[in-house]
């Protein structure tokens, strides 16, 4: 979804500096902003990659927790008996 607004958002950059600038500068233009569509490209996919790291810890860290007041309710009941 940010990927189409950012490739929108570069193409209607464009457009509008079509009326106000030569090619050459409308084609730095161009170059420019495919440049920072690429870079934020990147940035997505390696924050993606974070997110799915961190999904897999909290994953982890939770059944840990469970295990572990198992354990205590188990140790509870064994003195209650």
């Amino acid at each position: 979804m940010k990927m189409r607004l950012l490739t929108l958002a570069a193409i209607a950059s464009s457009a509008v500096l079509v009326g106000c600038s030569g090619s050459s500068s409308l084609e730095q233009s161009v170059a420019d902003l495919s440049s920072k569509v690429d870079s934020l490209s990147n940035q997505v996919s390696a924050l993606q990659g974070d997110v799915s790291d961190v999904a897999a810890a909290s994953a982890l860290s939770y059944d840990e927790a469970a295990r572990a007041n198992e354990r205590i309710d188990n140790m509870a009941q064994s003195y209650t008996k």
